[in-house]
């Protein structure tokens, strides 16, 4: 391998990059399939450049023949500019998405076929070459037609966001048609919705076919396996294949890359079974655990040495992401330094945690070296209110402004309206229904039919034909409307709530449409902490319109000195030395839906691994112990990190014969485990049955002090770990 060396020798020189022995496995390991596990911070996109370069300088690979598939436009983005720095003097290698390369194959099949087509989603640069987008082609515009005929009334955006992932689900998990119905989705209809929107693409428009951004992919697995000779012209095309973040990649998707490579093999894998979290989207990790049999003689590495966080961080995530049990087992480890220990806080009150996060944050130099992580993008707006009445910039690069314009807070504005005049039944007619008032559609038609000025609640009880129980509850409202008059914002969202009967409407309306009731209640919370000590309820419109652009203007802070805001989603790949997770609680993570389904409270520990796997040096988990006026408890994640953490000590004496009148069965002690105190001797390599193996670094009577490398310093009680057969030797 003096070909390799020299190469390494030459990288050092010229770039100062040293790569440590798995590094260069997976760089000189290039022919056949190759499965490299890459835990975070290991070097992952370091040493896949140096792998592509390597084949070129060293094997004489043609640049062009090269192929590197990754998760994102910016990740293959990234990847380019990264290449062009390390190989200034290479041309260029194609790196591109999934998507990308699919879309290349489904446009080279209509051209073959003499299909016209339209892509209806989005504008993206892959579709140049179709003809422009009109807004009655868009696919969420299709959807809501859709929707409104076959279930009837208009789809919230919640609802459109569900049916959108439910269709991507779908179509990356390749579900037959049959078992559409099956699956759990909060939108009634939605295997039906799913068959019309596929008859209307195919039914096409103006002769074309219609296709959206899944369809890319089925339609290039679909093509590939039927026609042979396009098949085999991009087979020939590429040599070598990497994919990368192939924990996120679907099962059409590894159908489309097993098809490309099924002649030549070359394919190089670089994942991380313990960062999959997409599996919603249609992620399918399970392939990685299968890798040997879609390609039998595969090689495996393993690049587990993490360059990113202190070993206090490592150490604890490496032993809290075991508690899962379908994962390859690997340990993540470091050289790095011991840091500050990891710190957990449980804030009284859930309005405690966004003022602790702006007061710890102000005075810090460096904010673009700190981030706030959360699991639900409903989180984000009470810290934009708290950091942005702090003076404190940040960034968001998924922020989503719809928060601002969803029908609660549309409502809540209505209501609003009304204690300023009562006179407007255009008003009326967007909150009637859900008014304790019980107004019917045919009562608000002939409410609007009365054109005299007059307070639309007086017109109502004097000209239109009421139930009798009707009268007692609109004279309360009108009055509970009047009262309003002048109230400050949160009182006034308090009174709407109950005495308005808001509340109770929503709950109706989750019951009757299967909307979320927590995810709407916690609207109402967000807007009683925006009002705040808010004066008026013009102040508080005013707020939501600030805070509105405030959101906006996060998105163009990307590279400034400012705090970033993400869901543990959007973090992946991301690291900051100062790293906040918070909301960690019961109900969030993990969800009602993780703790029903062993394989989702899998993925939710995954996605708290990846938060944690964030930090460099300082991480803090936040929790709270009630939100507004309900008791919470403590995700049981972070119960696993106060055990991690602080792992309670040995029983002895009294405690110990209590412990063993409770104590389940033991498992049987295996044959080689040490017997007698004297096998134990300080310096010497044992394996315990739970932490692995360790060094013992002093016995003292019943005491015995090991060291781990996935769990650090342990003190145990001797007698215990012989009586259960819980050391062996190495």
């Amino acid at each position: 391998m003096a070909e390799a060396e020299r190469f390494f020798a030459r990288k050092m020189s010229e770039l100062g990059v040293a790569l440590n022995e798995a590094q260069r496995q997976a760089v000189t390991q290039t022919e056949g399939p190759l499965l490299l596990l890459a835990s975070p911070g290991s070097g992952k996109t370091t040493t896949i450049i140096m792998r592509i370069g390597y084949l070129i300088e060293e094997k004489g690979v043609d640049p062009a023949r090269l192929k590197a598939v990754t998760f994102s436009k910016a990740s293959a983005a990234d990847m380019k500019e990264r290449f062009r720095r390390f190989f200034p003097q290479l041309p260029q290698v194609s790196f591109s998405t999934i998507h990308s390369m699919a879309f290349e194959v489904v446009r080279d099949h209509f051209r073959r076929t003499g299909t016209l087509w339209q892509l209806i989603e989005g504008g993206a640069e892959e579709a140049k070459e179709a003809q422009p987008e009109t807004p009655k082609l868009q696919k969420r515009h299709l959807l809501r037609g859709l929707y409104q005929s076959v279930v009837g009334g208009a789809i919230t955006d919640d609802e459109m966001d569900e049916l959108t992932t439910f269709i991507s689900f779908v179509k990356n998990k390749l579900v037959p048609p049959e078992k559409w119905s099956q699956l759990n989705v909060g939108v009634r209809e939605a295997a039906n919705l799913l068959r019309e929107y596929e008859r209307v693409k195919l039914a096409g428009s103006g002769g074309k076919r219609l296709i959206d951004y899944d369809d890319m992919l089925t339609i290039a697995a679909e093509v590939m396996e039927q026609d042979e000779e396009l098949l085999r012209k991009y087979q020939a095309r590429y040599d070598y294949v990497l994919t990368d973040e192939s924990q996120d990649t679907s099962l059409v998707q590894h159908v489309i890359v097993e098809r490309l490579v099924r002649e030549h093999r070359n394919l190089c894998v670089v994942a991380d079974d313990d960062q999959s979290i997409y599996s919603w989207r249609g992620a399918e990790p399970a392939y990685l655990l299968d890798f040997r049999k879609t390609y039998p003689g595969a090689a495996s590495l393993l690049m587990t040495r993490n360059y990113r966080s202190t070993r206090t961080i490592v150490d604890a995530a490496n032993t809290f992401i075991k508690r899962n049990k379908t994962r390859y087992d690997k340990n993540m480890t470091t050289e790095n330094p011991e840091g500050p220990p990891i710190v957990i806080r449980s804030f009284a009150d859930y309005a405690y945690q966004a003022k602790y996060l702006a007061e710890n944050v102000t005075g810090t130099e460096r904010l673009a070296e700190v981030a706030v992580l959360y699991r639900n993008n409903a989180s984000s707006i009470a810290l934009i209110n708290a950091f942005d009445r702090a003076g404190i910039p940040f960034y968001m690069k998924d922020a989503d402004n719809r928060f601002f314009s969803h029908w609660v807070v549309l409502d809540v504005l209505n209501f609003m309206r009304m204690t300023f005049t009562d006179k407007r039944p255009d008003i009326l007619e967007k909150i009637h229904f859900k008014l304790k008032g019980y107004i019917s559609k045919s009562q608000m038609a002939a409410l609007g039919s009365i054109n005299n000025d007059e307070s639309v609640f007086d017109n109502l009880l004097r000209f239109v034909p009421l139930q009798d129980y009707q009268v007692s509850l609109l004279e309360e409202v009108k009055d509970t409307f009047r009262q309003m008059q002048g109230m400050p914002p949160r009182p006034a969202i308090r009174v709407i709530r109950e005495r308005l009967g808001y509340e109770k409407a929503i709950e109706g309306m989750c019951e009757r449409f299967g909307f979320r009731k927590e995810y709407l209640i916690g609207i109402l919370n967000t807007l009683e902490e925006i009002a705040g000590q808010l004066e008026s309820m013009e102040q508080f419109a005013a707020r939501l319109k600030h805070l509105e652009a405030a959101l906006a203007a996060a998105r163009s802070r990307r590279g400034q000195n400012a705090v970033t805001f993400s869901t543990f989603h959007s973090a992946k790949g991301l690291e900051f030395d100062r790293v906040y997770m918070i909301d960690l609680v019961e109900g969030i993570i993990p969800s009602p839906d993780d703790k029903g389904d062993s394989a989702l409270m899998e993925e939710a520990a995954r996605l708290f691994y990846v938060g944690m796997t964030r930090a460099r040096s300082h991480l803090e988990l936040l929790a709270y112990r009630e939100r507004d006026g309900e008791k919470t408890a403590e995700s049981t994640f972070v119960a696993d990190m106060k055990r991690i953490l602080a792992p309670p000590p040995p029983v002895t004496g009294m405690e110990q014969v209590a412990a063993r009148q409770v104590a389940p069965k033991p498992e049987p002690v295996k044959a080689k485990a040490f017997r007698t105190p004297a096998e134990v001797v300080a310096g010497s390599s044992v394996r315990h049955r739970v932490f692995g193996a360790g060094v013992v670094e002093s016995v003292e009577g019943d005491h015995v002090d090991m060291r781990f490398p996935t769990a650090g310093l342990k003190k145990l009680s001797l007698g215990k770990c012989l009586e259960m057969g819980l050391l062996e030797p190495v």
